[in-house]
């Protein structure tokens, strides 16, 4: 068993590793900017070590400044918590050489992975359903030209290397395409370093469904069933759910086995989603992400299983805790991400909060790292609080959910809870009735 983890990630994220460690009796050390020091993941580490200023390139993404801390504290595993390095294939190989265990999948899995024409390529070897388009990347404006011809519009422009929604752009029509691919060439390259990109079918109103997988080492697989992640804004997940209210429990069955089936092709090791376009009664692969989730707390009101302790035992050399037919479903769980924003333009917002009072009663989990006198900076990620709420039945959750939004006081920044509260109380929300794009036109 692992005797100290060093958890090189900050906020809510970190704050959840730290309470997973403790309840395994594992010792924990988190490493912190300046910025960060006064912060409730760090107060509630065993020890913390500074590893920069603010900036996360300068500290949160500064991969020397994290091996020395673990050297120092003396730690035996990292775990990369969710976004910064948690899918950097080099920060886990580079963890593994300096002889500590890297909380996560095999580093050779997360670079093919994260290469999307690679991870598209892998997919259908291992007889995942995947849409029509590009099977390299998409050099000039003549081959996108040539293959929208092929593959017939609409279509999509992805960044090969991309993932959070970013350089994506919709061509709907041919007189579209020449300065929707190079703005999109262009977006990949700023946000991800690498201008390259890749051409798909795009469907024109599809759900996002995601499959949560656990593999071991010793050959076994498990799927914690799907979440529902279809609301979204500028393809940035809002509301979560697990079941989808869309799915038939035939349809379930089948994506999860095909799912499990291919993660075994592959060997598969640690956590990972493998996240599907669901249109028509059909699924196809987008991506797989090789890390923790945002909204693993769904399936784990659900499925009543901590998926991050069994990623820390799975990373220390056991196995799987349960057998596939040991997993049960029980119930609906529903997660709002609350973020610091205004609540109408969306614009970030930062500041002290003078007063904070989350809600409580049965069925209600809040996973943030807020308290009255922190500050919320504008160098990190506006989600400051998961709001995961469990009920016996979807309607039931959703009754819960709406009681505890009003609940619901952050006050010192604006945040986007009066727009989670008139989400849930559309009658398309509460029929279940939304795609990827709803969001965005109940917005305008």
């Amino acid at each position: 068993m692992l005797k100290k983890v060093l958890v090189a990630n900050r906020g809510e994220i970190a704050l959840r590793i730290l309470r997973a460690c403790k309840e395994l009796d594992i010792k924990t050390v988190v490493v912190h900017s300046t910025a960060d020091e006064k912060e409730m993941f760090v107060r509630l580490a065993d020890e913390s070590v500074c590893i920069g200023p603010p900036q996360v390139k300068n500290s949160y993404l500064n991969i020397p400044s994290i091996i020395s801390a673990a050297t120092i504290a003396n730690a035996d595993a990292i775990h990369p918590g969710i976004g910064m390095l948690s899918e950097n294939s080099n920060f886990a190989k580079i963890i593994t050489d300096h002889g500590f265990k890297f909380i996560g999948p095999k580093n050779e899995h997360i670079q093919k992975m994260a290469n999307k024409i690679e991870a598209k390529s892998i997919a259908k070897k291992v007889g995942l359903p995947i849409l029509p388009g590009s099977s390299d990347n998409v050099l000039d404006y003549l081959e996108a030209k040539s293959i929208a011809e092929n593959i017939g519009y609409p279509i999509i422009i992805k960044s090969t290397n991309g993932g959070g929604g970013r350089g994506i752009k919709v061509v709907l029509k041919e007189k579209e395409l020449k300065n929707n691919f190079l703005l999109a060439k262009k977006e990949a390259e700023l946000s991800f370093g690498s201008n390259q990109v890749y051409i798909e079918k795009y469907l024109t109103n599809p759900r996002h469904i995601e499959i949560q997988v656990l593999c071991d080492n010793q050959g076994n697989a498990v799927h914690l069933g799907e979440r529902e992640c279809s609301i979204q804004r500028r393809n940035q997940k809002i509301i979560e759910e697990c079941p989808s209210p869309a799915i038939s429990e035939s349809d379930r069955k089948k994506i999860c086995e095909t799912t499990i089936k291919a993660m075994k092709k592959i060997g598969y090791f640690n956590i990972g989603t493998v996240e599907y376009l669901y249109s028509n009664g059909n699924f196809f692969f987008m991506e797989m992400n090789t890390r923790l989730q945002v909204e693993h707390t769904v399936t784990e009101e659900v499925y009543n299983i901590d998926i991050v302790k069994e990623q820390i035992n799975i990373s220390s050399g056991k196995k799987i805790s349960l057998k596939q037919d040991e997993i049960k479903k029980n119930g609906h769980s529903i997660e709002c991400r609350i973020n610091a924003e205004n609540p109408i333009t969306q614009l970030p917002s930062t500041g002290l909060i003078k007063t904070y009072h989350p809600p409580g009663g049965p069925g209600i989990r809040i996973d943030s790292a807020l308290y009255s006198g922190c500050n919320i900076s504008s160098f990190y990620d506006g989600l400051i609080s998961k709001l995961v709420c469990k009920g016996n039945t979807r309607h039931e959750c959703i009754m819960k959910l709406k009681r505890a939004l009003d609940e619901y006081v952050i006050e010192g920044v604006q945040t986007n809870i009066p727009t989670l509260k008139k989400i849930i109380q559309t009658r398309d929300f509460i029929q279940g009735n939304f795609n990827i794009n709803w969001l965005n036109t109940f917005l305008k």
